[in-house]
Order: C-alpha cells, then structure tokens, then sequence
C-alpha cells in the first residue's frame, strides 16, 4: 500500500540537481533538460506564435470544453476569494487583517506519459481569481522541443503569462531561485513526479509550495445499492494513472467485492492501459468489508483518501461524518472524472493521508495574510501594562521597556502641559 515518504535515493538525486541549478543557473537547467527530456532547446520560453499554432491545431471542439471547465472552475473559486476585514474597539483600538495576493507563482505541469491540460486549468485559474500578478508555467518538451498542443491552447486558455519548456526538478529549482530567463516566483504548485516532489520539499523555504503530492489514490464507500461496473470503473480510473497509485473499496456489503471483481475482468479486457491499470490494483489495492457503516466511515477517516466516492443509499446523509478526504463525490452519478475537469473544484488534492490536516489546492494559496494593529495612547496604557508583565515573566525587558517609555513619555508630556 502507501510507501510513506520519499526514497532516499530519489530526494538524493533531486538534491543534486537543485543544487546544480542553485549554483550554475540556466546552464544547469538546459544539461538536465537534453539529458532527461532529451531536447536542445534555443529558449525555454514558449512564444506567442508556437500558443497560437497550438490554439489552431486543438480544434473547435477541444477548446470549447476547456472553456466550460474554466468558466466552472472560476467560478467555484470565486466563492473562496478571502476579504480584508479590520475592526475598531473601545479607546482607540483598531485592528484587522489584510490579504494581500502573492506576486508571482510558478505552476507545474507533468508531462511523460500523458498530456494534463486540466491540471493547467487546475492551478493556474485559482490563482488568476486570487489576484496573482503574474502565473508563470514550466511543462517538461518533448524531445524535438516542442510542448503538446492541449496544454498550450489549456495555458491560453487560463491566462498564464509565461511558459518555459523545463520539467522535473530542475524546474522547480529554476522556478525557486531564478536563472538568467526564468525570475523566480513567490511560490509553486501543482503535482508531478517523484522527483518533482523531492525538489519541491528541498526548495521548500526559499519559495513557498502547495503540498508533497504522492500517488493518486481512491476510495469507493459503497452499500448494496452500489453498481459493480461503477464501482470497478471508477477504481481502474484511478489505478490507470500510475502503477503507484492506491485503491480502496470499503463496503458494508459481503458479496460486492467479488462482483466487482467479475467487473474488473471485463472492463480490464479492452483497457488500453490495462498494464498499468492490473498492476496499481495488484499492487496498491485493498478491500475491507466492514460490519456496519459506523466501522466503514473509521476505516475511511483512517485512509484519509485524496478521492472519496460514496456510492451508498444515503450519501447526503453521511456526509457530515466524514472527517478526512481531498474531495468528496457523493451518489451514484458523481464519478471522480468529473471533479478532475469540469465541476470546478481543483483536482490538485492532498495524497498519502495528509487530508487528515491538509485541503485542496485553492485561492487561499495564493495569497498571504498581514495582521494590522494600531494603538492609540489610551489604549495602550490600558493594555500595555499586561504586555510589559508578560514580557517580563519570559524575561524580555526590550519588549516590556518598549511599552514603559512610550507610557512615561506621555506622562512626562501631560505633566509638563
């Protein structure tokens, strides 16, 4: 199942290359980049006429369904765009909290073996609602230097302003510390590879991150009312992403493993990606059949899933029992492959059990937050006796003399006048 952390041998490799990066700049991003994508490239910036190109070549019908995806996901994130608020107290108190969107960030998009226009869509919108200055994104080329044409026409799209051909770590690298044609961001985001994700925790510091993302995973919480072919389906989804990737099936329902299996045997039959797909479900499978659907929700809270499906009777109804999962697609007719494109949550979520503390990639990621706080003299003289008494129990005199001679200065004025 789960592996837990990064191998050593990984973040080992990562570590080398972030730190070549750090110290030889572009010339380090432009070795890695014909060494492991096997491209010689004459700039890493994409320009105009090759997004132009792309936006031609997708057609009609492509980019009239990522502009539905953008539009629902806009419009999702909207709803979490956070306010600065501020509020007066009594004696001339005022206080608040300003949020400021960051100024630039950096989104990662995988590339190998498939094209992911949706994760474009996925990172780059919510920080565009955010207010981000500047969203800049870093997608591994091909080897003869070009970037497939979805992802492109998927940048058009979602209004990135820039779009360097880097991949892997040295992407992250380039992104954390700047080189002579890439400036550096406030943060990065989005999911990729092992190596991806080694870097982003070694940057981590230097630049902000959204989270360590792992392999994909599922969980499918179904009853008897469960469809064996929806419920199978929807696992291969998941497993065909990646031979790591990790499905779950927890059910109430003793005979609905086995149909499922029956199901799997027929849809596994024709999948093109069935080799991946066996092996992640060989490998990274589990079912548990529970004795009633209060120890099925502890074994799902204790999974901590990135997907959680509720394929039950009664979906709506357990919702408030759900304490951990990335996402959650409630009923029958609410496959995964819909919040992975076109409902419009992000599907960039949090993998290998940190939705026990963590959340979806969202606006909030992309903008920092500044306490305000102002004083007047009678204010301060109210509280600031408690402050100084504070400062000296931890045996800090500068914090606690900061508030005494602002106190005996306007004693000393209000005595003079």
């Amino acid at each position: 199942m789960r592996s837990g952390g990064l191998d050593a041998e990984v973040l080992g490799v990562a570590a080398r290359i972030v730190e070549a990066v750090r110290e030889r700049g572009e010339a380090a991003v432009r070795e890695y980049t014909e060494k492991f994508d096997g491209a010689v490239l004459d700039t890493l910036l994409v320009t105009p006429e090759e997004i132009d190109a792309a936006v031609a070549m997708v057609g009609r019908e492509f980019l009239d369904a990522i502009s539905f995806a953008a539009g629902a996901i806009a419009e999702y994130h909207e709803r979490q765009v956070p306010h600065s608020w501020f509020t007066t107290q009594e004696g001339g108190i005022f206080l608040g909290q300003k949020v400021t969107p960051l100024r630039r960030v950096g989104c990662y998009v995988p590339g190998g073996r498939a094209c992911y226009p949706s994760s474009v869509l996925m990172t780059a919108i919510p920080a565009r609602v955010a207010g981000v200055d500047q969203v800049v994104m870093v997608v591994p080329p091909a080897p003869d230097g070009t970037v497939n044409p979805y992802t492109l026409a998927a940048a058009a799209e979602a209004g990135v302003d820039e779009i360097y051909k880097v991949g892997g770590a040295q992407a992250v690298a380039a992104l954390a510390f700047g080189t002579e044609s890439i400036p550096r961001v406030d943060k990065i985001v989005g999911p990729g590879n092992a190596y991806v994700t080694a870097a982003k925790k070694l940057v981590m510091g230097d630049v902000g991150i959204d989270m360590l993302a792992g392999p994909s995973e599922i969980c499918v919480l179904a009853d008897d009312t469960a469809l064996p072919a929806f419920v199978a389906i929807d696992l291969m989804a998941q497993a065909e992403h990646d031979p790591r990737a990790a499905t779950y099936l927890v059910t109430t329902e003793p005979d609905l493993p086995a149909q499922v299996e029956e199901a799997l045997a027929v849809l596994l039959a024709d999948s093109p990606r069935r080799e991946v797909t066996e092996r992640a479900l060989r490998d990274n499978g589990l079912v548990v059949v529970c004795p009633d659907i209060v120890a099925a929700l502890d074994t799902v809270d204790l999974i901590a899933p990135e997907h959680l499906e509720i394929q039950m009777a009664e979906a709506f109804e357990l919702l408030g029992s759900v304490r951990n999962a990335g996402a959650i697609f409630l009923g029958h007719f609410t496959p995964e492959t819909i919040g992975d494109y076109v409902a419009g949550p992000s599907h960039v979520l949090p993998t290998g059990g940190t939705a026990r503390f963590s959340s979806p990639l969202g606006v909030e990621d992309f903008v920092k937050k500044s306490s305000v706080l102002s004083y007047s003299y009678e204010a301060l003289a109210l509280d600031g006796p408690t402050a100084a008494l504070i400062a000296d129990a931890e045996g800090l005199d500068a914090h606690a003399r900061a508030v005494r001679l602002r106190l005996a200065a306007m004693r000393e004025i209000a005595e003079e006048g």
